[in-house]
């Protein structure tokens, strides 16, 4: 990725989540959903933009439509803030990797708990046995 593109994907990302916090009013993009990517295309037409929720149970399909649905607000909202020749096309799509890193760490929580177990049981078996 050019450093033209990085810089650009990342002043997308930082508006697109402040317009999210203060401008957004559909109760599907609450304020529990992040940006966490935005990759353009080499010609910076088109933008992927990677949105994440944690903590509540929402529809992935209803968070890519209000996405959709908002996208046309977005955009003029970024032509509204942002100096750039032409806006991308934005595409929205879910990012589950808070999500898969969240279940890893509880994954490794149960097994170190485990283990800790294991070596205080042996430790007490030791400890009554006298050796």
């Amino acid at each position: 990725m050019s450093r033209r593109s990085e810089r650009t994907s990342k002043l997308i990302q930082r508006e697109i989540s402040g317009l999210l916090e203060r401008e957004v009013n559909d109760p599907r993009l609450s304020k529990l959903v992040s940006v966490t990517e935005v990759t353009l295309s080499p010609d910076l037409k088109h933008a992927k933009i990677f949105v994440s929720t944690l903590g509540s149970k929402i529809d992935k399909e209803d968070l890519l439509a209000g996405f959709n649905n908002a996208s046309g607000f977005l955009r003029k909202e970024l032509a509204a803030h942002l100096r750039l020749k032409q806006i991308p096309q934005l595409s929205f799509h879910y990012d589950d990797s808070i999500e898969r890193g969240a279940r890893l760490l509880k994954l490794i929580g149960e097994l170190s708990t485990n283990e800790d177990d294991k070596i205080s049981s042996r430790n007490s078996f030791l400890i009554n046995k006298g050796g």
